[in-house]
């Protein structure tokens, strides 16, 4: 799939051309692992990452963390207390 993307001069100017490609990838990745809508393995593969530790740096970096509620946190209390 190809996207093209129109931007004003002053704009596009200011910006790297050799990694736009690649960030606007990594931005549209970490927005959908923060959305629950792929996971850690699937961001490994679509970035292709040589370890999962280089993913999960990658992920921290951008602050894509997947939200950990009080539910969840009370659900592994109970799974923790049933161990």
């Amino acid at each position: 799939m190809q996207i093209i993307i129109e931007l004003p001069d002053d704009i596009a100017n200011q910006l790297q051309p050799a990694n736009f490609s690649r960030r606007i990838l990594e931005l549209i990745v970490a927005d959908n692992y923060r959305q629950g809508r792929i996971g850690a393995a699937k961001v490994y593969r679509m970035l292709n990452f040589s370890s999962r530790w280089e993913t999960y740096e990658f992920l921290k970096r951008e602050k894509a963390y997947l939200p950990y509620t009080e539910d969840y946190l009370e659900q592994d209390i109970q799974s923790i207390r049933n161990f």
